[in-house]
C-alpha cells in the first residue's frame, strides 16, 4: 500500500504520571524499607505516606514514554501522546505540562476513581533514584480512547513496556499495533524493567517472533532477562536476528545497535557530574529515534542518544533542561 504523509514523527502510548522528585538519604530509604535504585509499585495509602514524609520536591509530568516524547519534542520532532489521567489536579498538571512542550494530547479524561498516577522518586547523594509508583488512572486506558487516524498519521508508534502490565491498556496497545501495521508504520517497543519482562516474557517474545516490533529498546539487564541468558552477547545474538533494529544501552559502557544484522557502538557521553539517573534510558531512546527519523547513520543516532542521556542525568528530573537542538549541532555538527 502507498503510505500517506506522516503528520507526526512519533506517537507514544504510556503511563500518564506526575513525577515528584526529592533528595533523600539512605536512612530514609531504610526507614521505609525501600530498595535503593529500584522501582516498586505502591498503593494509594503508601503513596500518601511517602509523599507526606518526603522533603521539598520538584513536581513535573513524567512517565517513561512521555519522557521520551519530551526529548523528541526538544529535538524539534512532531509528537503526540496517548495516556489516561483522571479529571483531578494532577491530571490537569500532566496535561498542561505535556501540551506546553508542543506534544498533542487529546485522550479523554477519566471521571471515576482512581486518581491520576504519580511516581515518588527519592534521589540519594550518589545520584541513584529509588522510584515508588502509584499507577492510578493510567492503568485504565481503554481501546476506545485510541484515535486510529492519529496513530496511523505517525511514522513510529512507540510503546512503553511498563503499561503492558494491566489488562485494559495492554489490549489498547495491541489494537494500536494493528492500526500502525495496517498503515505500514513502524512499531517501537521499550522493555522498561525486569519485573515487567518476568510477567510478560512470553507475550514479548511472541510479538518479536510475529514481526510486530520493528525497533526494540532494552538495557543490558533487560535483554538478559528477556532471553533468560546470563551472557550479554549471547542474549543480543538471540534477539538481534528477529528484529530489524535492536538498541541496547549498557550504562557507563555506552550502547550498541544492531540494524539489519550490522552492529554499531557508541561510548557513553562524558558527564561532568551525575546528579540523577532518572530518565536516562527514556532520553537515550529520544535521541536515537530523532536520528532514525532524520535518516542519520546508526552511529550518529546512537551518539545522539548518548548526548540526550548525558544531559538528563546532569540535573534532577527526567526532562531535558538544555536546548537539545543546540547540543546536537555542537556535538554532532
Amino acid at each position: 500500500m502507498t503510505q500517506s504523509p506522516a503528520k507526526y514523527d512519533v506517537i507514544a502510548i504510556g503511563n500518564a504520571i506526575v513525577d515528584v522528585i526529592a533528595r533523600a538519604d539512605d536512612a530514609f530509604l531504610a526507614t521505609h524499607a525501600l530498595t535503593k535504585g529500584g522501582m516498586q509499585l505502591v498503593d494509594a495509602e503508601m503513596a500518601e505516606l511517602l509523599y507526606s514524609e518526603m522533603g521539598a520536591a520538584v513536581e513535573i509530568s513524567g512517565g517513561s514514554a512521555a519522557n521520551t516524547l519530551a526529548g523528541l519534542a526538544a529535538f524539534g520532532k512532531s509528537c503526540a501522546f496517548i495516556g489516561q489521567v483522571r479529571d483531578d489536579q494532577l491530571g490537569q498538571v500532566f496535561a498542561h505540562d505535556i501540551r506546553a512542550l508542543g506534544i498533542d494530547f487529546d485522550t479523554p479524561v477519566r471521571t471515576a476513581e482512581p486518581p491520576t498516577a504519580r511516581c515518588l522518586i527519592m534521589v540519594t547523594p550518589d545520584a541513584q533514584r529509588t522510584m515508588n509508583t502509584f499507577l492510578g488512572a493510567s492503568q485504565f486506558l481503554p481501546a476506545q480512547a485510541l484515535d486510529k487516524d492519529m496513530i496511523q498519521a505517525a511514522q513510529i508508534l512507540y510503546l512503553e513496556g511498563y503499561l503492558w502490565d494491566p489488562e485494559e491498556p495492554r489490549a489498547a496497545m495491541r489494537t494500536a499495533i494493528a492500526y500502525a501495521k495496517e498503515a505500514g508504520r513502524k512499531v517501537a517497543f521499550t522493555l522498561s524493567a525486569d519485573f515487567v519482562i518476568a510477567r510478560h516474557r512470553a507475550d514479548f517474545l511472541a510479538m518479536i517472533e510475529e514481526g510486530l516490533i520493528d525497533i526494540l529498546f532494552s538495557n543490558d539487564d533487560e535483554i538478559r532477562a528477556l532471553t533468560e541468558l546470563d551472557d550479554f552477547e549471547a542474549a543480543v545474538a538471540a534477539i538481534a536476528p528477529k528484529v530489524p533494529v535492536l538498541v541496547c544501552t549498557c550504562g557507563e559502557n555506552g550502547a550498541i545497535a544492531i540494524v539489519d544484522g550490522v552492529r554499531s557502538e557508541t561510548p557513553a557521553a562524558v558527564v561532568e557530574r551525575i546528579v540523577d539517573t532518572t530518565g536516562a534510558g527514556d532520553l537515550f531512546a529520544a535521541g536515537f529515534l530523532t536520528g532514525y527519523v532524520d535518516g542519520l547513520s546508526v552511529e550518529d543516532s546512537l551518539k545522539l542518544g548518548a548526548i540526550a542521556a548525558a544531559e538528563v542525568i546532569s540535573h534532577y528530573g527526567a526532562r531535558p533542561e538544555e536546548d537539545l537542538k543546540l547540543l546536537r549541532v555542537k556535538k554532532l555538527g
